[in-house]
């Protein structure tokens, strides 16, 4: 029956609610004038005020009602009533009561007294009577009494909703509780906060525990996760508030960080799982203004492969730098589709002066690149186009070279016959010293770069003419590490392995790599790209190597779940090692050699790195092409071993043109 009379009221025209609320305002200031009478008369004399002062019963309502509406108290919506509702509250009846006093001031000359006593008591009764009644209302609307009747002795509060417990009780943890109340999805039965001023007080109705008596909350409230309500925490201090949950059996699940809700891109009830990167505790540098808008803002900028992990921050980046106009170029059409409407979107939504120009294309094809770069006037290329996952450019070595090293040297040469200004190669620390096809050719794509810098005048590869260009393009390499959520990446498939159910699949149990998140990866590599004079291969300050292994674990306990192992056999979720696949490293580096300069930016340094001469290295890349056509990739293999500084395959060639060729001879 209440659920009915709830929905129906709801479903009201807005002009019937309004004069719902109308009419019951008048009847609230009528009995609000009343009980004013009654407080200060006594209880013998109920009806007397209708008898001597009538005239301020119908005054009353003439007065208020039209303040009401003045302050807009019949625009906020009743589900969604709040502080600042209440404060709109106070100073309509704070005015209306003062207008009242004026009006029996003025009338008091001509007819019976009105006791001065009476307007305050009007002005509080009010305040208590038209506040209070539509917090009540609220309530109501909301269908959630639990924050009202919490308190009360006898009353059974479990309403079925998993249990949570908040970590913060500022004003975000705060935000959360009553977008948990109104979802309705889950019920907030407790904060956590490490604040001694807060500690054992209760916030929004329900109590805060300090950090050290979370085992005592568990056993009191029966929460079954804890959500992280920290935006504007450091990493670090993330990384220590997540090794502390980590013994208790409690899902840990975060809201957005600072930055994504100041943007709007997020709200404070959009609950995530537990970033990475906060399991790495790595707190990111200040980016330099100067560095960041020196070759984007004003100017003419294209992203290869924009669709991609890398590529579509960088254009997300590269937007908020107001650049003239951004070319995404990407042979992918369903992502590039994804990157060009996001970012339209976002150009519409802060009216950015930006033409933003999608381009559908393989950067296998020079022509096409250069038509592109030269009809746009290009400034600033950044080149994240790659094949960058190690198995598979083992089993698919044609394509991989064809992409990574002939894209490169494509992209590279359209570049510098456009006269392209920047050039800004994204490369991998999988080009140091590397174990596969894929590391192996993003080095010999950074080689292209520096043998290409070294030439003030060169020839370019293919060119039948054998007319020197003078170089006009500075080119820069940025070389880092893994990427935390990019496609591929092991993190997404934990994610996934841990909501079936297990096991997490680690290729070995000494496996490390280094990580950094997508967004400050694509920050460095702007800054690094606005350094140096040309050939130069900036390395970014990657922090320290992640064991895989312990990664798993972290993920497993804070999903509230635990390790099943031989110590402990009847735990919830399995690790198996399945070896390491083809190509792939137990560690990776970033240096080839020991020769590395400090810049002007703290996380970005300057390698000095070896490389081949633009004459010698086009007479390679012509016999690698040649052995490519010919599928000859025993001679693949053995000119990269040449050309690539440690350079050491692993195994056998595994390549599936080249292993179904053996099968058929």
């Amino acid at each position: 029956m209440t659920d009915r009379v709830r929905s129906g009221m709801l479903s009201l025209p807005r002009r019937y609610k309004r004069a719902l609320q109308v009419v019951t305002d008048v009847v609230l200031v009528w009995i609000a004038l009343w009980l004013a009478f009654l407080v200060r008369l006594g209880i013998g004399k109920v009806f007397e005020p209708f008898y001597t002062h009538f005239w301020l019963f119908v005054a009353a309502p003439i007065i208020a009602i039209p303040i009401f509406i003045r302050f807009g108290m019949y625009r906020a919506v009743m589900r969604y009533f709040g502080n600042d509702a209440l404060i709109v509250i106070g100073k309509a009846v704070s005015l209306s009561s003062l207008l009242l006093a004026v009006m029996v001031y003025w009338h008091s000359n001509h007819s019976a007294v009105v006791p001065r006593s009476i307007v305050f008591n009007y002005w509080w009764l009010s305040l208590v009577s038209i506040g209070g009644l539509r917090l009540i209302m609220r309530q109501y609307f909301l269908g959630d009494w639990f924050a009202a009747r919490q308190h009360m002795p006898f009353t059974n509060r479990d309403n079925g909703l998993p249990k949570v417990a908040i970590y913060g009780a500022g004003a975000a943890g705060n935000q959360l509780v009553a977008a948990l109340r109104i979802g309705k999805a889950m019920r907030p039965v407790a904060f956590i906060d490490d604040d001694e001023i807060v500690a054992d007080r209760v916030i929004s109705g329900i109590q805060v525990f300090r950090g050290q008596d979370i085992q005592k909350m568990i056993d009191m409230t029966g929460a079954e996760e804890i959500l992280l309500a920290i935006p504007s925490a450091s990493r670090s201090r993330r990384r220590e508030i997540l090794g502390f949950l980590e013994k208790y059996p409690l899902h840990v699940r975060s809201i957005p960080g600072f930055m994504d809700l100041a943007s709007g891109r997020v709200k404070v009830d959009d609950i995530q799982e537990v970033d990475v990167a906060d399991l790495l505790g790595r707190d990111s540098v200040p980016a330099q203004s100067e560095l960041l808008a020196h070759c984007i803002t004003g100017k003419v900028v294209m992203v290869t492969g924009a669709g991609g992990s890398i590529g579509s921050e960088l254009c997300r980046q590269i937007l908020m730098l107001e650049p003239k106009t951004l070319l995404l170029f990407e042979h992918s059409e369903f992502n590039l589709y994804n990157v060009h409407g996001e970012l339209e979107r976002r150009i519409r939504r802060e009216s950015l002066s930006i033409h933003l120009v999608p381009f559908l294309g393989s950067i296998r094809n020079q022509q096409h690149l250069f038509d592109t770069m030269s009809m746009w006037r290009v400034d600033t290329l950044y080149h994240a186009a790659a094949y960058k996952h190690v198995p598979m450019v083992e089993h698919n070595i044609a394509e991989g070279v064809l992409n990574n090293v002939i894209g490169t040297l494509n992209t590279a040469q359209a570049a510098l016959q456009a006269n392209v200004a920047n050039f800004v190669l994204i490369s991998t620390d999988k080009a140091v010293r590397p174990t596969n096809v894929m590391g192996s050719t993003k080095r010999l794509a950074e080689m292209i770069l520096q043998a290409l810098s070294k030439e003030v005048a060169p020839v370019l590869f293919g060119d039948s003419a054998n007319v020197a260009r003078v170089t006009k393009t500075r080119f820069t390499m940025v070389r880092f590490g893994n990427v935390l959520g990019s496609s591929g990446s092991v993190i997404p498939l934990f994610h996934k392995q841990i909501k079936s159910g297990g096991p997490l699949t680690v290729t070995h149990p000494k496996i490390t790599r280094y990580f950094m998140t997508i967004p400050e990866a694509a920050q460095l590599v702007i800054q690094a790209g606005s350094m140096g004079q040309g050939g130069d291969v900036f390395v970014l300050d990657m922090g320290e190597p992640v064991r895989i292994a312990t990664l798993a674990e972290k993920m497993i306990h804070l999903s509230g779940l635990s390790v099943r192992s031989e110590t402990n056999p009847h735990g919830d979720i399995a690790i198996e090692f399945t070896g390491l696949r083809p190509g792939e490293k137990l560690y990776e580096e970033l240096l080839i050699g020991d020769n590395v300069l400090p810049t002007q930016h703290p996380m970005i340094m300057a390698a000095n790195e070896d490389y081949v001469a633009w004459d010698e290295l086009k007479e390679r890349l012509s016999d690698l092409l040649q052995s490519i056509q010919q599928e000859d990739f025993s001679r693949v293999r053995q000119i990269l071993r040449e050309l690539v500084s440690g350079y050491s395959p692993e195994g056998e060639i595994v390549d599936w043109v080249y292993l179904q060729r053996r099968q058929d001879v």
